[in-house]
């Protein structure tokens, strides 16, 4: 195992600089808003073409109809999950923890590669705080307009602007809230009710509840819940190594840091002692969490490069080499090698693959069917009119496909052995329970106890078929 990448301690004396403006907090102190720089760049352009399409799936999801039914719907009254042409059931859950389990292993898969990519680029969090952002920016002008703004009295420009902010917040967290809903009740005639003023009381409740959880998460909590609220913040460190992809500052390019007076020249700057760092603070105005990427590796980077931006379009304009600030590791930034390929990341990689292919298998020879087989515990045998020994099985049948179903049943694994039940009838979606009675003859029995097996089989689809073993009691004679 690695040895794990040294922190260094940020007290106050090293961040005080962070607390101008309302930039960043340090520890202990009372959290002051964040005023985050717009910057374009490469990676900013990355994220926005990341997120969008991530918030238009999310939107336009539910107003996607496959036949008569919403595409994705999670219809928990009739304990349906439709996905668009399948339909899963409560008793397939194993396949839900088998996917969530999946997920588990590639987050710690990308976490080890490349840190915490998902948090700065795919994130719902990191995506509404960028929307929200995105929105402030628009009615509220640049950073150093909205600080202005925020200190100078109330008036009714000062009302206008902040109105049409907020205004704009809860549009977009009403949408959000609605829109989460309609997964779980079809949006469309969700909408209507809600037009008419009949929407059922629990929907409006969840409506007015994500609302509400949006609305503060993205426009006010924010980096606090990257700070204090996600666990994946506090046990990501755990999978880091000295070989991981992270977002870093070049300290010994940029260090001894400093202001300079006009546009010196790299070469000049350089054999005069300043580092590439002129101290601009822009990668610190445009950190979304406020922190300061050049004390080093902080839990509350999520890794956006926001700051790589920033600095690349500082060192355009300076005419020095773009980097100071990269996606690197910590042994790339000490001048050692770097190893992308290692244990850690291969057992990630080799485990998330196997998964992931066994889940696919599970998938494919996915049978819209289940049944489950009980014997009678009050009396182990019977003995019917005719001599024969007779079994009581109760079987619960599911079908578990989007149409009716007639189900053939038969039994094996004796001689003789005859059913009482042929046929079972079971709507779609549906559940019948049924008493069976098996029997045989007498001297087909070698044994008190012996295995047995019902067969179940749709009439118009023999790929539809399950087994279940159970076992037949009786006397030998």
């Amino acid at each position: 195992m690695s040895d794990p990448i040294p922190c260094r301690d940020i007290t106050d004396a090293t961040r005080h600089h962070a607390l101008d403006e309302g930039v960043g907090q340090a520890m202990g102190t009372r959290r002051r808003h964040l005023y985050v720089r717009e910057i374009r760049g490469v990676f900013q352009r990355l994220r926005r073409v990341i997120g969008w399409p991530l918030m238009l799936a999310y939107f336009a999801t539910p107003w996607l109809a496959w036949g008569e039914r919403p595409a994705v719907w999670f219809d928990l009254p009739s304990r349906e999950f439709h996905l668009f042409g399948a339909t899963f059931y409560p008793q397939e859950f194993m396949l839900l923890s088998w996917l969530l389990i999946i997920a588990a292993f590639g987050l710690f898969f990308i976490t080890v590669l490349a840190g915490r990519l998902w948090c700065g680029y795919a994130c719902p969090q990191s995506v509404w705080t960028q929307l929200f952002i995105w929105v402030e920016h628009r009615l509220e002008g640049p950073r150093h307009r909205r600080i202005r703004l925020d200190r100078r009295a109330w008036d009714a420009d000062k009302l206008r602007r902040k109105s049409a902010k907020h205004t704009a917040w809860l549009v977009i967290a009403v949408a959000t809230g609605l829109t989460c809903v309609g997964y779980f009740t079809p949006i469309r005639a969700l909408m209507v009710d809600l037009a008419r003023l009949e929407a059922h009381a629990w929907a409006c409740f969840w409506i007015a509840f994500f609302t509400l959880f949006t609305y503060l998460n993205a426009g006010w909590l924010r980096e606090q819940v990257c700070h204090h609220m996600c666990p994946y913040a506090r046990f990501q460190g755990v999978m880091f190594d000295a070989d991981t992809l992270t977002v870093a500052y070049d300290a010994a390019r940029g260090e001894p840091r400093g202001r300079r007076g006009g546009k010196l020249p790299h070469d000049a700057a350089e054999a005069s002692g300043h580092g590439d760092c002129i101290d601009c603070e822009l990668c610190i105005q445009a950190c979304p969490t406020g922190i300061d990427i050049r004390d080093g590796l902080q839990h509350e980077c999520i890794d956006c490069a926001a700051c790589i931006d920033a600095c690349d379009g500082v060192m355009e304009r300076l005419g020095y080499p773009r980097g100071l600030i990269r996606y690197t590791s910590e042994n790339a930034l000490q001048g050692h090698p770097s190893r992308r390929l290692r244990p850690r990341l291969l057992g990630y990689l080799a485990v998330l693959l196997v998964m992931l292919g066994l889940f696919i298998g599970a998938l494919g020879d996915r049978v819209p069917l289940d049944i489950e087989v009980e014997r009678d515990r009050q009396r182990l045998f019977q003995l019917a009119d005719d001599g024969r020994i007779r079994n009581v099985y109760t079987l619960t049948v599911r079908n578990l496909d989007q149409q009716d179903r007639a189900y053939r049943l038969e039994a094996s694994g004796l001689d003789g052995l005859t059913l009482d039940t042929a046929r079972l009838r079971v709507p779609a979606g549906e559940s019948r329970r049924r008493v069976v009675e098996v029997t045989v003859p007498p001297h087909a029995l070698e044994h008190p106890s012996h295995a047995i097996r019902l067969h179940l089989e749709a009439l118009d689809d023999p790929t539809i078929r399950l087994e279940r073993d159970s076992r037949f009691l009786g006397e030998t004679r």
